[in-house]
């Protein structure tokens, strides 16, 4: 793979996306991250557009996960802009990145243990009123029901799908305008999987851009409209995810495919790409 993408952002659409007063576009420009003294992110431009998904493929050790905690503010940036509309997020504090709409799940499934399910969504709104907090948790409870009914029950009573269920909606309780999921699919077993990727659907349905961080291929393209590829720290492939779903060989060459067993998680019927194997 070339280290040009195939298909980079289109700079005049989101131009004239912004005149006409269409919903902001969440802009990652030039981002580097450095852990260990090592730079892990290089120079990595990629874009959410609200009311989508957008998957982020690629292999473990690509830097994606040091991308997602640099953009929530949990990791420093040493250069780069996280651009949602004419506000730059970058090097704000977590909180702050988080009341101004951008939400994220990183990967680990992130949990106050010893707190209920309850007490978890209220910590997730602390910051709101009353109002906004109350229509965002109901909102949560309504994606995720399965957990209404473990309210009084601690965090680390819950099964790991009920877990990610409970951090995914600590995120949509803030009704954020976008949202980073890193890793929705580790260690849950299929049949959790494929309960949450109509939610995902749902999500971005109701006007959310969502950028989903996934290892499993035909998970993230099955609900996608754009992808990138990550490898090395850096983006070698900007398109379509339908062109990754119909030319897989281009995953093959990012060895994205390599080394899931076959069938560990189907493809949403809809979306014509095979199983990963």
């Amino acid at each position: 793979m070339s280290d040009t993408p195939s298909s980079a952002p289109d700079s005049d659409a989101l131009t004239r996306a912004a005149a006409s007063g269409a919903p902001d576009v969440l802009r990652l420009r030039g981002l580097v991250v450095a852990r260990g003294g090592r730079e892990v992110v290089r120079d990595v431009s990629l874009d959410i557009t609200p009311g989508e998904v957008t998957a982020l493929l690629g292999p473990n050790g690509a830097g994606k996960s040091s991308l997602v905690l640099a953009v929530g503010g949990v990791l420093p940036l040493k250069a780069g802009s996280v651009l949602l509309g004419e506000r730059d997020l970058a090097r704000r504090r977590p909180e702050r990145i988080r009341r101004a709409g951008l939400a994220i799940v990183p990967e680990g499934r992130r949990l106050l243990p010893d707190l209920t399910v309850d007490e978890n969504l209220r910590v997730a709104t602390y910051s709101l009123k009353a109002e906004q907090a109350k229509a965002g948790r109901a909102r949560a409870l309504e994606l995720f029901p399965e957990l209404e009914k473990r309210l009084t029950n601690q965090a680390r009573a819950l099964s790991g799908g009920e877990q990610q269920m409970l951090v995914l909606a600590q995120a949509l309780v803030s009704e954020p305008r976008f949202v980073i999921i890193d890793e929705l699919s580790l260690g849950l077993a299929p049949v959790v999987i494929q309960r949450l990727i109509p939610t995902i659907h749902s999500v971005a349905e109701s006007g959310i851009g969502v950028l989903l961080i996934e290892q499993f291929a035909t998970v993230a393209l099955g609900l996608a409209n754009r992808a990138y590829v990550m490898e090395g720290g850096r983006i070698q492939y900007a398109g379509h995810a339908q062109e990754l779903r119909e030319k897989p060989d281009l995953l093959h060459s990012a060895y994205l495919l390599r080394g899931q067993p076959s069938g560990a998680v189907p493809a949403p019927a809809e979306s014509g790409l095979p199983a990963a194997g």
